[in-house]
Parts: C-alpha cells; sequence; structure tokens
C-alpha cells in the first residue's frame, strides 16, 4: 500500500511542478519580462503599395473650424478684428502656451530657451512683426521643424487668430 501512495504523490509532484513552471512561464510574459512584439499598428505592418492621397478641397468649401488654410491659396487672411476682446484671449492663451519658450514678453526669453538648442524667435523683432497675419498663424498650425511644436491641436482656429492678434501688440 506504500508503494501505491509513494507512485500517486510522485506523480502528483510531476504534475504539480509541470503546473507551476507553466504558470511561472505565464507570469513572465504578463509582466513583459519576455515580450513578444506583435505588429498590432498599422504604420509598422508591412504594405504591398501606398496608399491613396487625400482628395483635393472642393472648390468654395468651407472647414467646419471657419476659413484656415487651403493648399495652393497662399497664406490665409485674418478673419479676426483685432479687437480688445481679441488681444485679451489672445494675452490668456500666449501666457498658457508660449511663454514657456518666447517669455511673457514675447523676446524669446522664456524659462525653457535657455535649454532649447535652437533658440524661440523674438516676437518683437522687426523679422517677425514683419511678417503677415496669415504667416504668424501658420508658423503657429504648423509650427517649424526642430524649432517650434505645431499647436493646431492645442488651440482652435479663433484661438490661433487671437494669438496672432495679440503678437501683433508685442511691437517695440
Amino acid at each position: 500500500m506504500s508503494t501505491s501512495w509513494t507512485v500517486i504523490l510522485k506523480r502528483l509532484a510531476t504534475i504539480f511542478a509541470v503546473v507551476a513552471v507553466l504558470f511561472g512561464i505565464l507570469l513572465l510574459f504578463s509582466y513583459d519580462v519576455i515580450k513578444i512584439d506583435w505588429p498590432s499598428f498599422m504604420e509598422i505592418q508591412p504594405s504591398f503599395r501606398p496608399m491613396e492621397a487625400p482628395l483635393p478641397v472642393p472648390a468654395e468649401s468651407i472647414p467646419i473650424e471657419g476659413p484656415a488654410y487651403i493648399p495652393n491659396m497662399g497664406a490665409p487672411t485674418n478673419p479676426v478684428p483685432a479687437d480688445n476682446a481679441s488681444i485679451a484671449r489672445g494675452s490668456e492663451l500666449f501666457n498658457i502656451t508660449c511663454t514657456a519658450c518666447h517669455g511673457a514678453s514675447g523676446e524669446g526669453n522664456g524659462p525653457v530657451a535657455a535649454f532649447l538648442l535652437n533658440k524661440p524667435a523674438n516676437l518683437t523683432s522687426p523679422a517677425v512683426q514683419f511678417l503677415s497675419d496669415g504667416a504668424i498663424f501658420m508658423t503657429i498650425t504648423n509650427g517649424k521643424p526642430g524649432r517650434m511644436p505645431p499647436l493646431n491641436e492645442n488651440l482652435t482656429v479663433r484661438e490661433r487668430w487671437d494669438v496672432v492678434n495679440y503678437i501683433r501688440t508685442l511691437k517695440k
């Protein structure tokens, strides 16, 4: 009788050891110790041919947010009057999104500017003030590669025009 119990105990110990090892391996996968990189994003999956480009904007169409920029149409014109309300909104938005790099006075001397490889533009300089409203708007919208991030996801079209109106008040 003791022989049969020892055989049963050995089998149970073997089964328990196998289950414990399998469970341990599953834990390694769940805590990313062993990681298998499954291609789950479209941009990193293999492709066979490029996809179609977006359709051109239909003539005389208006974007949902209002007129911003249509390719091959040049820089947009400022549809927002530079009244006190627009300049006040622009000042508030400038303080939230721009002062870290450009400084409160717009001279490119913000607290982050010292740590940047490419120094921020001095918005009070004649070179910037000479730009059209549309050119400043497009810079705010699209940024400058390696110099300024695009703010089109942070600010609405109206808010960007308000910032443009505020930048116009920073002349020396």
